[in-house]
């Protein structure tokens, strides 16, 4: 957390909020979130005077677009961007603040301290680590049935931990997964070999109808997410399965359970979701 859908819904918010503001200077106060360059004097120099001309998304990326640089940003845990004029009080667990020229900063806050920060030339962002072997985009044209099998054929893993990782499908992560799989009624520890083809064609129909659906609402507010007005997400008000454990199945009534599977908990309904 964030997903897909949060971080879908930051780019659209910050896109409202930041668009053609200057950097007067930066503000590094946790050095370890910067990964790229490793100075953060260097870092900071690099951005001052740069104007903010776009964010886009990449999986679970922020990429903030400046003249002649690409800023990525991962939110991992917990990580929030919010505008605020310069003579607010600065809150606790703010680590990066961007100060622009009108006055007003665009401030990270973190309290995890796991998110992450690189700056890259144009293009560069894409042949390097972070996003260089990135996956699938599940809300984009390129998307497509045939994509997707193709990413999986061969794969003996189970279904869930497939879903998870990032190098087949960006974005998913474990409350879109355990949704996406109920909608297709998979159980989560099937393999990829045990699916019909009609039951992967229900699976990735599933994923874009999750994940718009997700985006639509301005993501899930399960823990501290808000977007980058500070606006929680709608979404966890339509789960069907994530976080419903011993509570009835919407669908059928049974109880709905959890269990760990690769690692992550996951939540299904033992009738809808038949183990084969």
């Amino acid at each position: 957390m964030p997903e897909l859908p949060e971080v879908e819904t930051v780019k659209r918010t910050l896109n409202e909020l930041i668009l053609n503001k200057t950097i007067d200077h930066v503000t590094v106060q946790l050095p370890r979130i910067i990964q790229k360059p490793d100075d953060v004097v260097k870092f900071s120099a690099l951005l001052e005077n740069r104007t903010f001309q776009k964010v886009e998304r990449r999986g679970k990326f922020l990429r903030f677009i400046l003249d002649d640089l690409v800023l990525l940003s991962h939110l991992r845990m917990e990580g929030r961007y919010g505008v605020f004029q310069n003579d607010e009080p600065v809150e606790k667990h703010t680590h990066v603040i961007f100060h622009f020229t009108d006055g007003t900063d665009l401030r990270y806050k973190d309290v995890r301290q796991f998110g992450t920060m690189h700056l890259f030339e144009p293009g560069e962002e894409f042949l390097q680590p972070p996003l260089h072997k990135l996956g699938l985009e599940p809300l984009e044209s390129t998307f497509t049935y045939e994509a997707f099998v193709e990413r999986l054929k061969k794969r003996k893993t189970k279904i869930k931990p497939l879903l998870l990782n990032q190098e087949i499908v960006v974005g998913l992560g474990n409350i879109y997964v355990d949704e996406a799989l109920f909608l297709a009624k998979i159980h989560p520890e099937q393999t990829v070999v045990q699916l019909k083809d009609s039951e992967l064609k229900k699976l990735y129909d599933a994923i874009i109808i999750t994940l718009q659906n997700a985006v639509d609402a301005g993501g899930s507010s399960i823990k501290s997410y808000v977007n980058g007005q500070g606006e929680m997400g709608m979404f966890q008000h339509q789960l069907k399965i994530y976080g419903r454990k011993s509570e009835p199945c919407y669908d059928c009534g049974t109880i709905i359970e959890r269990t760990v599977v690769g690692g992550r908990g996951t939540h299904f309904c033992p009738n809808c979701q038949l183990a084969k």
